[in-house]
């Protein structure tokens, strides 16, 4: 297989790596200068064959065929994307659709023309929570459904390793909506990353969004999201019993002074919580013994008062400090507690309704548990009587029992008194209806009491389990991605050019929109792919028959994962080795287009000009971008451009996106890897979606390839900014030739001279 009659490769073609298309800085068409934005693509050291195409299977190329003939028009390097999933169709395809032919037929194409390929993965997954969203709205977090977009990652995988060979393989990461307001990857002790240098919110949705931002939170045993917190809903919450000057009562008792002693010997200070009696609480939050409402024996009410989602930051921190202590208490001063049992401000706020219910249901156990009592003595002292009776019963003679006959009392209205005719019954039969009242009024005690108890536990066990979104991508969407790691490392068999997952950040509205979050993410990845290969034991491991995946703690009764043997431990590997693959196995693909979509969000400076708030966001993009590169983490581009609003896929240089500023950072770092061009809208509004490719030539620079020596043919003084449309409309004559109109064998000149 040739690439085309009289070549063998596009290289020939087109010239190699220093050849005419991608001459070094200095040759007669560099534009060089201090200011990376008038660099041409040689300053930059990036020539064409540096630039791949997106390749969409079913859209951009119909089947192998389709494929060949990009690379007849020019392409050196493809993403073969795959618009489908799971089940794919003709226009939106996917890996599974490629048998062992075809991607036989792919891999030689490739090999033969000198093409490099990298590979997409399903373009509709949207991160490893499985997320289940109906409009704006979450409903759950669905972990079969992240299974399955697992599953899209490895079948791509698969695809790479008998197609490319090695390479990136691109997912996109959004794991679930989030106000861009409030972005944190620390909530209880983080960096706002919505914050500028100056303190100022840099992105809203909309006008009064760091006001009315609205967060979701999810059960995470089953993914469900558990309602919804927004920041300027009002909270009725108790005015906590504290020793303080807003508590006359005590504050008068102990004179006003900062501390005192109470009654057993604990010192309490200004801003404690102390009971009714002014002793200290040692630990507010315990659910029987912590903190009491403030009570007001004028009104004989407890205080209450409304709180606001602000109010909550210091609810937030003094449960995490408690609870750190209680840890340092138990297992020592070093102790530290894991995020996932942090309470963050959000899970505080929600928190708050959820402790009014088991307050009320506790109340109202205790309430049921004391008239159990009373009726536990008064079936005693029933029973007793009953036992007296039947002795005097048996002993008495029949006529004396008329005697102890009493008259049947009524429950009647004052309307029907004296209308009802009394009845008379014995003593035994009197107990004994009293027995049969006061067993139904037990048992009712005894449902009501346990089943508010019940409720009370059920509501304390709803509230452990109600966690931040981003605490259950940490537990489980997580490991998704370091799985997916695994198996690239597992399918890649040349070191030179091994297989990675790249996770591409998508839309500012979704987390891992953010590259500070997309860093998190890979880096949380990485992290959990280390442990997959130097932990014997970990959880969600293998099961074997009869075996239980969870402990349950003999004190509490709460189950936790229990650790099992894992399948992909490495007894091999140390951690800094198991690091460096993990590193090489999961990377980041960064795109330009969804970071320009930030500008849409973007607030100006007050007071600043039109080219300064430009200029504040360029800044604030190319640090980003800066922060990532210096890291070694990006593994691919897509480089593409747009106007900020949405994501059109123009070519490079067609919008508004500092393109040639992002390329001078990754080439300072020392970038290698994949450039791909995705041009979605010249295939709708220009002549194809190559001519989207040559327009990201033009913006590099590059002079052409010609047939000719100077004057009219392919010199270095012409730019594909002539040559573009030339000869198709623009009446210039055809020196160039490129693509289907390359020459063939049934190609002649006007003397008719086949071309050889």
């Amino acid at each position: 297989m040739q690439f085309h009659s009289g070549y063998e490769s596009i290289n020939d073609l087109y010239g190699h790596a220093q050849g005419p298309m991608d001459q070094p800085a200095g040759s007669g068409f560099s534009t060089s200068s201090d200011d990376p934005a008038s660099q041409s693509g040689a300053d930059l050291g990036i020539g064409i064959a540096d630039v791949g195409m997106s390749v969409p299977f079913g859209i951009s190329a119909p089947n192998v065929q389709g494929v060949y003939s990009k690379i007849r028009s020019g392409v050196s390097k493809m993403e073969l994307g795959f618009p489908g999933a799971i089940s794919g169709n003709r226009q939106a395809q996917t890996p599974g659709m490629y048998g062992r032919d075809q991607r036989q037929a792919l891999r030689e194409m490739a090999e033969i023309n000198e093409v490099e390929y990298t590979t997409h993965a399903a373009y509709q997954m949207m991160g490893m929570t499985g997320a289940i969203e109906q409009g704006s709205d979450m409903i759950k977090f669905d972990m079969n459904r992240a299974r399955q977009a697992q599953h899209e990652v490895e079948r791509a995988i698969d695809f790479a390793a008998d197609v490319a060979g090695g390479g990136s393989v691109v997912i996109h990461t959004g794991e679930f909506l989030r106000p861009l307001t409030d972005m944190y990857l620390d909530p209880t002790n983080g960096h706002n990353l919505s914050e500028g240098q100056d303190g100022r919110i840099m992105f809203k949705q909309r006008l009064t969004e760091d006001k009315d931002a609205k967060f979701y939170l999810v059960d995470d045993r089953t993914g469900q999201a558990m309602g919804t917190v927004e920041k300027d809903r009002l909270v009725a919450f108790p005015v906590w019993n504290r020793y303080d000057e807003t508590n006359d009562e005590f504050w008068k008792r102990a004179g006003g002074k900062s501390q005192y002693v109470d009654e057993n010997g604990h010192t309490v200070r200004k801003g404690d919580y102390i009971d009714y009696r002014g002793n200290l609480i040692d630990d507010p939050f315990d659910p029987n013994k912590g903190r009491v409402p403030q009570y007001n024996r004028d009104s004989g009410r407890f205080e209450i008062r409304y709180m606001s989602y602000e109010d909550f930051k210091q609810e937030a921190d003094e449960k995490n400090y408690y609870k750190l202590r209680n840890l340092q208490r138990e297992d020592g001063s070093n102790a530290q507690l894991d995020f996932y049992d942090t309470t963050t401000q959000t899970e505080a706020f929600l928190q708050a309704t959820l402790e009014t219910q088991e307050g009320h249901s506790r109340g109202w156990a205790l309430q049921y548990g004391l008239s159990t009592d009373i009726h536990l003595d008064n079936l005693n002292k029933l029973h007793e009587a009953k036992n007296f009776y039947e002795e005097l019963d048996k002993n008495m003679p029949e006529e004396e029992k008329w005697k102890l006959m009493r008259e049947k009392q009524f429950n009647i209205t004052i309307a029907t008194q004296g209308m009802i005719p009394s009845e008379t019954l014995s003593p035994l039969e009197a107990i004994n209806d009293a027995i049969r009242a006061e067993q139904k009024q037990l048992e009712f005690a005894r449902q009501s009491s346990a089943s508010q108890e019940q409720q009370a536990f059920d509501t304390a066990e709803n509230k452990r389990h109600i966690v931040e979104p981003l605490k259950y991508v940490d537990r489980y969407s997580i490991r998704h991605y370091a799985e997916s790691g695994l198996h690239a490392m597992n399918k890649s068999d040349n070191p030179e050019k091994p297989i990675f997952v790249s996770i591409e950040h998508i839309f500012p509205e979704r987390f891992g929109g953010h590259p500070a979050e997309l860093k998190w993410i890979i880096q949380r990845a990485r992290d959990r792919m280390v442990d997959y290969l130097t932990e014997p034991e970990m959880e969600l491991g293998t099961t074997y028959q009869g075996e239980s995946v969870f402990d349950k703690d003999p004190a509490t009764g709460e189950l936790s994962v229990r650790k099992q043997e894992n399948p992909f431990y490495r007894s091999d590997l140390n951690k800094e080795e198991a690091k460096k693959l993990a590193e090489t196995h999961i990377r980041a693909t960064i795109d330009t287009g969804h970071l320009n979509l930030w500008r849409k969000y973007f607030q100006p400076k007050p007071g600043a000009s039109e080219e300064e708030n430009e200029q504040e966001f360029k800044n604030w993009y190319l640090n980003q971008i800066e922060d990532l590169a210096k890291e070694k983490m990006v593994g691919n581009v897509h480089l593409v451009d747009n106007f900020g609003y949405q994501d059109d896929h123009l070519s490079p240089g067609e919008g508004n996106a500092p393109l040639k500023e992002f390329l001078h950072i990754m080439k300072k770092h020392g970038y290698e890897d994949a450039i791909t061009i995705e041009p979605g809208a010249d295939a709708s509004t220009d002549l194809s979606d190559f001519h989207g490719l040559m327009k990201t030539w033009r913006f590099l620079g590059s002079p052409i390839y010609g047939a000719g020596g100077g004057g009219g043919g392919g010199g270095p003084q012409d730019r594909w900014s002539q040559m573009q449309h030339s000869y198709f409309g623009q009446g210039q004559s055809p020196y160039f030739i490129f693509g289907a109109y390359a020459p063939s064998n049934d190609w002649t000149l006007w003397s008719e001279t086949p071309m050889e």
